[in-house]
């Protein structure tokens, strides 16, 4: 993070984050040389390992989530992670999109006045995103331009392959949102958190079980943030409404 933004993270955090980029933006150069254990093995290192390490970045980040800054955090990370692609800078280009998304994440979680919006959100787009990769755009889109699928999402490249394993922008947007939300509606942020990876991991290793070609995240990123935060949801709602701010 840059300027506003680095002033709201601890030096550790920072550092962290910093090595996980780096971490990952060599994994994504690199994965392609390492030995092929197998499709199977490999989808495991994904869902336990990489996948896992991806979502580190909206945690490490979202002190950042609250800064004033974030816009144009935002909108220069977009604009940084078109300029990659147009010079070819894969890996970069893959990690810096995935930065650009959690921006734009946490940018959309200052538009949301009360936690009954984002229960909503949560209880809604399960359900969108199913119709959508059953029959509708994502659909459309992974059979039809896979190449554009490619360009926007984010790639787990699998290791001794060039294949990977992709997950949607909306993924990456919400889950930071959600991440967002639970930290600033004070929710059980840490357990939001790991229940959203733990759930993202299981999605992704059903698609090997049951010889699938893709399943929808979004429902692991919703209840994931819903499940963990029940109880408090409900005693929100019957004590006030839901009309808790931050």
């Amino acid at each position: 993070m840059v300027g506003g933004a680095a002033s709201v993270l601890s030096a550790r955090r920072a550092a962290a984050l910093a090595v996980v980029v780096a971490v990952l933006v060599a994994w994504d150069a690199g994965a392609g040389v390492l030995p092929d254990l197998g499709y199977r093995p490999d989808v495991l290192v994904i869902a336990l390992v990489v996948l896992p390490v991806t979502f580190a970045v909206p945690w490490l980040a979202l002190p950042a989530a609250t800064s004033r800054w974030i816009p144009h955090i935002a909108t220069a990370l977009v604009a940084l992670s078109f300029l990659l692609y147009l010079a070819g800078f894969g890996a970069l280009f893959n990690v810096t999109k995935l930065l650009a998304l959690t921006a734009v994440g946490f940018w959309f979680m200052t538009v949301f006045e009360a936690l009954s919006w984002v229960v909503l959100v949560a209880l809604i787009i399960p359900w969108v995103d199913v119709l959508s990769v059953w029959r509708g755009p994502t659909e459309y889109i992974v059979s039809e331009q896979p190449s554009l699928f490619d360009r926007v999402s984010i790639a787990f490249r699998l290791p001794g392959e060039e294949d990977s394993a992709n997950i949607g922008p909306p993924d990456i947007l919400f889950f930071s949102l959600f991440l967002a939300a639970a930290d600033r509606f004070n929710l059980r942020l840490h357990l939001t958190g790991l229940t959203m990876v733990g759930l993202l991991s299981l999605t992704l290793i059903s698609t090997d079980v049951f010889d699938l070609a893709g399943l929808p995240a979004l429902p692991a990123i919703a209840f994931g943030f819903l499940l963990p935060n029940a109880d408090l949801l409900w005693r929100a709602w019957r004590e006030r409404g839901l009309e808790i701010r931050g």
